[in-house]
């Protein structure tokens, strides 16, 4: 269903009934990330999953600006207040990680619980900021000028997806025939407005968050097996779930395992019992 969101048109995807549970997709996916999980998900939450912003079939405004972290943050409480939701879990994976964390630190008191696979604060330096954002605009330019499949095949490459090829090619075909169907302004202008050297660090952030926070991240994906342990460490009320044999993509590499991660954090807490 397309919902209008502070002048754009968004893809929103809601099942099931019970206690709000917004999913957020990484950069290059959809919606479509999250429909493994929304059978079992949606027996027990209303699942509300949303294309992000220059994915899927929402808009994809031509100004970068437009994509910030900040906006989007701001779009998705606007989808929540036209939903009547006060308050809801959010789940989080990679970039929508990134912005389930900005909508945690912008809007505490409409998160319930928060969920973040894979995901990080962004960077702590200016430096390192400055490094990151030349980097993403040399990307974006490549999705401009190579096309949306010569950035695919370049995307699905990088070391951090290489475990990804271990799963069944029937899997790998799903997930690239998902990433081919977003639109080349969409994903350069993402990467522009909302790449991790665009967003402010949320690092500072960390110590205030009070609400119960589950952090899952793959064994092989050391990088950020390292940025969850640091977040672990600094909010106050979290879990690390360290999954075996998995990298980035927890999610799509082990899905039974990172479902009932998910589930069984959502049942303790609604039972009272983090």
């Amino acid at each position: 269903m397309i919902y209008k969101i502070n002048s754009l048109e968004y893809n929103v995807n809601i099942v099931g009934s019970g206690p709000p549970l917004l999913l957020l997709h990484g950069f290059t996916g959809s919606l479509a990330t999250w429909d493994p999980f929304i059978p079992k998900f949606s027996t027990d939450y209303m699942t509300i999953s949303v294309d992000l912003m220059g994915h899927g079939q929402t808009d994809a405004p031509t100004h970068p600006e437009r994509y910030s972290i900040e906006n989007a943050a701001d779009d998705l409480v606007e989808l929540l207040n036209q939903l009547n939701v006060e308050k809801c879990h959010l789940l989080g994976y990679s970039m929508g990680g990134r912005l389930a964390l900005m909508l945690a630190c912008r809007y505490p008191a409409r998160i319930q619980s928060l969920m973040l696979e894979s995901s990080s604060p962004g960077l702590k330096t200016d430096r390192e900021r400055r490094e990151r954002v030349e980097s993403d605009a040399k990307l974006a330019n490549f999705i401009e000028q190579a096309g949306i499949e010569a950035f695919i095949h370049h995307w699905e490459n990088i070391p951090l997806f290489q475990t990804q090829k271990r799963v069944r090619l029937e899997e790998k075909a799903r997930l690239r025939s998902l990433r081919l169907q977003n639109s080349i302004r969409g994903l350069a202008n993402s990467l522009r407005g909302m790449g991790t050297g665009a967003q402010p660090s949320l690092w500072t952030c960390l110590p205030t968050l009070s609400m119960p926070i589950l952090l899952i991240t793959g064994a092989l994906d050391t990088k950020y097996v390292s940025i969850a342990k640091q977040i672990n460490e600094q909010v106050k009320r979290a879990k690390l779930a360290i999954v075996d044999d998995a990298g980035h993509t927890v999610h799509f590499e082990k899905k039974d395992r990172f479902s009932k991660l998910v589930l069984d954090f959502l049942h303790q807490f609604k039972e009272e019992l983090f």
